[in-house]
This record gives structure tokens, sequence and C-alpha cells, in this order.
């Protein structure tokens, strides 16, 4: 027999198989427990009821109380409707049905008291309300709903088909709560409730579907928002301290040949103030005896590639070898190209595996990765295949890991009898509260600054009819020796979208850059990977002066003499994938510009984005302005890719705060008791142990 609230949804009053089903497919509804942990998304307070004379078609919603003196029915055929005629004393207001009219008219009585609620709206100087809610008012009596604070449940088509809307919804959860209450056991322990001075879980679940008051209800968002963001820290911060305990890293004691000769006669330029950071930081983890785990977050063309490089070198000095994986060929190439042209003639060998490597350069690679000739290879997901083997692997780095499926990181993370030291550097900047989520089991370090003679990208926002402007530009950054990237958001026309396409635009440049004098080159993700490479190349190399492309440039050839990024249909894009589309640019000494093109019509978060991209540059102040537009979901764009949480209330964009206060009193409880095997502590361990059986140890394969 299960546990009351582990009852199927189906045997509540009220559901049924029927409705169940509904819940079930729809909503994710399945037991008892399921339904009280659904929470509202909004809130109206009906504690105030309005007069008539004092409406205003601004106000979101009104409570009035009152009678009705009459019924018409006006119109004919589809535009027939209802009007009843509602007074309180001080003025008329008509209320409006198009459906169900012989049924609404059946149930009004002109001798009884209504309380009328709905969206106040002005027509021809009368104000009306539109199918509103109506409820005599002696049935409110007793109502734990009408007249306190009513909750708003998210609902869908097929559910409102089938009757249950968010008030039916609010009807199941009345049912429920009476039955469940003596059966809610409590999951944080008595001490800490009474410590943070916590509501009771059977309190805070009464006051988030039947708030009492604001101030209750305040009280229980934050009680079920903490332990939501508690237990996720408590558990990933004990994955972490486990995971430091059970593997040992390969110490790396010597800072040698290898890393002092290229830091004092290689280096082609001064290290910033955070690669310095950085490279301390890890310094510190591969010296300690433990794995290293370290999450690195820089923007475009902030020095990520030399901070590897110089990782991969204290390696070296301790007689391992690295790999760097990157989920592209381009990309492979260009840290392949970057780090053989920074060791310049030092004896490091570096070599490169990828998808195009010959057989026989093949074999050459698995044999000197298995006696130890090789130091580093980079590749792309070629470095998993099962040949592949290293003689001392000791150093892995992966960039832009979240390109990369978990097993298949897992396969190079278990290419070594000991763990490597793992170092996961990303150009996609992470929110603080994000990282702290995601990646909480990670140690994080951040590369702030850009090199030094580094110019900040000016980025333009210009309408279409801009365009003549935004080609003399164009011509004048071409005659000066400047490439162009242009990039738009779709390969072909669309039927539902009129979003620029990549090739009428190619054929719209094409007109306006003729040849002899301009050369056009496109890259697609359609494109075999062959074509797609040479006609990079050719933009590289100079041959080309434009690149139009789609965002398959987002990580791709590093140009320096690519001097302007246009994005045509700006509001088509995200604002994390404007901000890496604009890191293309800017990789040489000179001014760099970004200039994004949009039709003159824009909704308002359209809007938002484009202004936080002309306003700064600063990737981790646009990653918290994604994530408030967004939401925590899709920020890598993936949904959830590294979320093994389910968060039912809590608020990544919103709630950072209560995150770092729950994170704060996780690692005290941790550094008392890091087994939980004190008594007091015995219901947070039976709790993680139930959490765990969903997860995944992000940390170990990363």
């Amino acid at each position: 027999m299960p546990e009351f609230l582990d009852q199927d949804i189906k045997f509540l009053p009220g559901v049924g198989p029927r409705r169940a089903s509904l819940l079930n497919s729809e909503l994710k509804i399945f037991t008892f427990r399921d339904l009280l942990y659904y929470f509202p998304f909004k809130y109206v307070d009906r504690t105030r009821f309005y007069n008539i004379k004092e409406i205003d078609s601004k106000l979101p919603y009104i409570q009035v109380k009152g009678r009705i003196t009459g019924t018409e029915v006006v119109g004919e055929g589809r535009s027939q409707r209802l009007v009843a005629f509602f007074t309180d004393g001080t003025g008329i207001l008509e209320l409006v049905w198009f459906k169900g009219i012989k049924y609404v008219r059946s149930t009004l009585n002109t001798t009884k008291q209504y309380v009328v609620f709905g969206k106040p709206t002005e027509f021809n100087g009368q104000y009306n309300i539109v199918h509103p809610e109506l409820e005599e008012a002696d049935n409110q009596q007793g109502k734990q709903v009408q007249g306190y604070i009513q909750a708003f449940y998210n609902t869908t088509e097929k559910l409102k088909k089938g009757f249950l809307n968010s008030k039916a919804i609010l009807k199941l959860q009345q049912n429920l709560f009476p039955l469940a209450k003596g059966k809610l056991k409590e999951t944080l322990p008595a001490w800490l409730v009474e410590k943070y001075h916590l509501l009771s879980l059977p309190e805070a679940i009464g006051n988030i579907h039947f708030p009492q008051n604001p101030n209750a209800l305040r009280k229980a968002e934050y009680r079920l928002k903490f332990e939501e963001l508690f237990y996720i820290q408590l558990k990933i911060l004990h994955l972490k301290a486990d995971r430091q305990t059970k593997f040992r890293g390969h110490p790396f004691t010597i800072i040698g040949d290898y890393f002092n000769e290229f830091f004092h006669n290689h280096l082609p330029f001064e290290l910033t103030g955070a690669q310095k950071r950085v490279i301390k930081e890890i310094r510190k983890d591969v010296g300690s005896g433990k794995q290293m785990n370290r999450l690195l977050q820089g923007d475009v063309g902030s020095g990520k590639t030399m901070v590897g490089l110089m990782t991969m070198l204290m390696a070296l000095d301790n007689g391992f070898q690295s790999s760097m994986m990157a989920p592209t060929e381009i990309l492979a190439n260009q840290h392949y190209d970057s780090i053989k042209k920074f060791l310049g003639n030092m004896s490091v060998n570096v070599r490169l595996l990828t998808g195009s490597t010959k057989k026989s350069e093949r074999k050459e690679i698995h044999e000197q990765l298995e006696n130890g000739e090789l130091h580093i290879l980079i590749g792309t997901h070629a470095l998993l295949e099962e040949k592949v083997k290293f003689k001392n692997l000791g150093m892995v780095i992966v960039d832009e890991q979240h390109r990369f499926g978990v097993a298949q990181r897992a396969r190079l993370w278990r290419k070594n009898y000991v763990p490597p030291h793992v170092l996961v550097m990303t150009a996609t900047p992470i929110p603080r509260t994000l990282a702290m989520t995601v990646y909480g089991d990670l140690d994080v370090s951040v590369i702030d600054e850009l090199p030094p003679g580094r110019k900040p990208i000016k980025t333009m926002h210009y309408f279409e009819n801009n365009r003549k402007k935004v080609y003399d530009f164009m011509r004048k950054e071409i005659e000066i020796g400047r490439q162009i990237y242009m990039v738009y958001p779709l390969i072909s026309e669309s039927e539902k979208m009129d979003f620029k396409n990549l090739e009428e635009g190619y054929k719209h440049i094409k007109t306006a850059f003729p040849e002899p004098k301009y050369h056009v080159s496109m890259v697609h993700g359609k494109m075999r990977p062959k074509d797609k490479d040479a006609e990079m190349m050719r933009f590289k190399n100079g041959e080309t002066n434009i690149m139009v492309a789609t965002t398959v440039i987002e990580v791709g050839v590093d140009v320096p003499n690519a001097s302007v990024m246009i994005i045509e249909s700006t509001e088509r894009f995200g604002l994390s994938q404007l901000h890496q589309l604009r890191g293309r640019v800017g990789r040489g000494a000179e001014q760099s510009f970004c200039i994004l093109m949009s039709k003159y019509k824009l909704g308002a978060e359209s809007r938002k984005r484009i202004e936080t991209m002309v306003a700064t540059n600063d990737g981790f102040e646009i990653a918290e302005a994604d994530m408030k537009l967004r939401g925590p979901g899709d920020i890598e764009g993936t949904q959830q890719s590294g979320m093994a949480f389910d968060m039912k209330i809590a608020n990544l964009a919103k709630d950072g705060q209560i995150l770092q206060y729950a994170r704060d009193i996780a690692t005290d409880i941790l550094t008392e008791d890091p087994a939980l095997a004190k008594p007091e502590n015995n219901l947070l361990r039976k709790q993680l142990i139930a959490l765990r059986k969903n997860h995944l140890n992000w940390s170990s394969i990363s």
C-alpha cells in the first residue's frame, strides 16, 4: 500500500481516470505529492473591493460587489452576445458573454448579490468585463480563496478543453490539502527550521496554495525556495567533497624546463593579471595531490588557449601527456596552429587528430601516444576513439564542453587508470547563479581582462531603412583592407518567418558588391565539411572580402583582419548568441565594429536584447541579462544541458541571494559533518540518497 502522498492522482475526489490522464500527459502530475508540489505561477489580491465609479481600464483586474438589474441578448449569429447590467449603487458595469449565452442567462438572478471579478475595458464610454468570474456573495463565506489572495496555475489548451483551467486546479488543491495536512512529513531537520526561522512544511504548502495574507505568502515562497536550492547545493558540495576524497590526482610538483623556457623565452605577450591569477589557481590544484576539476570562463579572445597551453606544459614537466578536445575541426585546427606558433622551436611534440587526418598519420599518432613520444594531442571527437590510447594522460582540456555529450566526455576521462586533471574551457559567460548550480561541483576561474592592445568592439543598431549607410561603411572598411562577416538566421526562406535569409542575402550582397572589385563567400551548416572549411580558409587567407554565413561561424575561424560583424534580423538571435558572434571580430589591434540590423517594429524583449548589446561588451553582464530574459533553462543552447535539477519554485535569475545563503549553510554543515553522520543530520543524509538516484555526477565526466 503506497503512502498517502504517493497515491495515484486518479483517486483524488474530482479527478478520476480521464482527468488523471490529462494531468499525467500535460503537467507530469501522477501522484497526490506531484499535485501539492505543482505551485501557482502568480497571485491576485482579492481582498479589495472597488466601487464601479473607481474603475479605470488601466487596472489589470477589479473585484466589485452588487446586483444585476437586467439582461439582454444583442446582435445575431456569431456576433451575438449576452449583456448583464450590474450596479453597486455608484455606477453601471456591463458584464458580457459571447459563449454559453442560454446557460449563463438561466443562472442569473436579479434578487441576489454577486461578486464580480475580471479585467475592465472601456467601450463607447461604458466600462465592461468580458466573461467575468461571477459568484453569489453568500457562497463566499468560509471559502479559503475568495476574499484572500487567489492563486493562478499554468495550464494548457488540452487541459482547458478537459475543464481543467486554473480555477479547476485550485479546486483540486482545495480537495487535497485538508486530506494531506497531517501526512506532510517535514523534509528539513527541526534544528535547521528553527535556527533559520523557516515555516514548517505544512504551513509553507498551505500558504503557497491558499495564502492567508501577503506576508504568509512571502514566508511560504522563501521556505520552499530555500529548501529546493539548499538540497541542490548540499548535493553538489557533497559530491565534490566525495570526489576529492576518492580521486587522487597526479601531483604535479615540478615547475620545470618546459614551463620556464616557454615563460621566459617564448611568451609572445605579457600575460594579463587575470591570466596570471588563473595559472596560479591551476598550479595550486595540480600540485595538491587531488584531481583538478576546474571550469575556466573567459570571453572570446581573452587568452584561454594560452592558459591551456601553460597548463599542459606543467603536465609535461612532470612526465605526463595532455589532450585538448574541441567541438569542430575548425576550432581544433585553430588551437593547433596557435599552440604550434606559440611554442616556436621548443622540443614539444604536438599533433592534431581529426576526422580528416590521413590513415598513415593516424597510425603514427597512435604509436607515438602509446610510447610516450607525443606530448600534446589536439583534436575533435576523434580523440574519443577506442584506438586512441595514451601512455600516461595527465591533463585533459575540453573547449566549449557543452557541445559534447556526457558519454563522450566520460570516454576521454577514462583513458587513464588514475583520472587525469580536467580543465573545462568556455567562451560562453555563465551567470554566477547558474555556475553555482550546473557547475557547482567544479572550481571556477574567470579571465575577465582582454589582452593589451585590444580595443573594445563598437556596437551599433540600424533599422532596415539605413541599409545604404551600412553598405557605404562596409565599402570604406574594405578599401582600407578589412574583411566583413554578415550573419543570417536562416538558410532558406520560411513561410512563417520574414527574417532575411541567407540565400536571398547572398544574392543581394553579390549585386551590391560586384566582382571583380569585391569577392564574397558563403558558409552554412548544410554544406559538406570539406567545402565549408575551404570557404572558411579562403576568407582567412584574405581571398574574399565578405563572408555571408549562418551561425556556423559562432565558434570558428580566427581572422584578426575581420573588423566588421553585421548581424541581420538581430531580433531572431538570443543575447548569448549575439555576444558570441560579436566575438568573431576584434581579434586584432584595429578598431572593430558590430552592426545589428533589425526591422523597425520590435517586441519589448527584442528591443531589450539589442539595447543590452549596444550598451555593454561585458559577457557576464550580458549572460545575466540573458538569463533574466530567457530563464536558466536554455542558457547554453540546449535545454537544461547541465541541469540535473528540476526546479519547481526557485528561479536562478531572481533568487541569487537565497542560493548563496543556501550554499553557505550547506558548506557550514558539510565542514562540520562531511559524511552527514551526526544524528541531527540523519534526515539530510536520507534526502541526499533519494535525490542522488536521479543525479549524474557531472564533475567526473566533465
